[in-house]
């Protein structure tokens, strides 16, 4: 009897364990399908944004890009109309039209580059001294062609010594920014750059007098494809502030944007001079 009552106590002891270790094991059976539901959940959520987000590219490439195209086609078809010599400001009326459109779908591209690039995290700033003054300068030079009639862009420049940050991505900043200020300005307006640096940090100051930018839609300025209610009218792809927050995530620098229905746009750019 004592020799049956320690073998049915051996085989209690045995089955508790095969109990426990078949309970830990579907525990850890149920914390991984909970996890991989989870992960599917994470999946199904990005699969959704990124079918969003391929709808509303297909939507807006749609109709930036039939824009210049219809305007190429259609100067280079009137180009023909006009075979004298005495009729050679026409002519070349229509190829800077045609250059326009070009560059502008020119530019498309590189915010659709720059994105998929930034998504994939195959961008990274390459470090250099860079003569702020100079590189303002020759932006500004470079956006003539964009001004309006009677516009212009007044630069103040207070950086006489060289400042450490990287010249391509501060070049791609400030062209978009100024681009903006111009596309929503009118004509005969002024376009105010102000360059500051001190001993660890530099500051670029951007004003213009243009349409301006409700509170409701500032909150949203830097997501991707966000065009603001009233800058519909305007031609633009909705990344370029988007694409300029990430490149200062990159340089480490900060925004501030204050913004007035009808009043105009400031934005101050902060960065660190390493």
């Amino acid at each position: 009897m004592l020799e049956h009552k320690s073998r049915i106590q051996q085989l209690n002891a045995e089955l508790e364990q095969k109990v426990a270790d078949r309970t830990h094991a579907l525990m850890a059976t149920l914390h991984q399908l909970e996890r991989s539901k989870d992960e599917l959940a994470k999946a199904l959520v990005a699969e959704r944004e990124l079918g969003e987000l391929k709808s509303r590219f297909v939507s807006m490439a749609s109709h930036e890009f039939r824009t210049p195209l219809s305007a190429v086609l259609t100067s280079a078809s009137l180009i023909g109309k006009y075979p004298t010599t005495d009729q050679q400001d026409k002519r070349l009326r229509h190829v800077h039209r045609i250059k326009s459109s070009v560059n502008h779908l020119n530019n498309i591209l590189e915010e659709f580059l720059s994105v998929g690039r930034l998504e994939e995290g195959r961008l990274e700033a390459d470090w250099a001294w860079v003569d702020l003054p100079g590189l303002v300068t020759e932006v500004v030079t470079d956006l003539q062609d964009m001004l309006k009639t009677g516009q212009q862009v007044q630069s103040e420049l207070d950086c006489p010594q060289p400042v450490r940050s990287d010249p391509s991505l501060l070049r791609k900043i400030l062209v978009n920014l100024l681009s903006n200020a111009i596309k929503y300005s009118s004509d005969n307006q002024v376009i105010h750059l102000k360059v500051h640096c001190q001993v660890d940090v530099f500051q670029l100051i951007i004003r213009d007098h243009g349409i301006g930018i409700s509170t409701e839609d500032q909150k949203h300025l830097f997501e991707r494809f966000f065009r603001a209610r009233n800058a519909t009218n305007f031609a633009g792809t909705g990344l370029g502030l988007h694409i300029v927050a990430r490149y200062l995530d990159l340089l480490g620098g900060t925004i501030e944007l204050t913004s007035e229905l009808g009043e105009g746009t400031t934005v101050i750019l902060t960065f660190p001079s390493l």
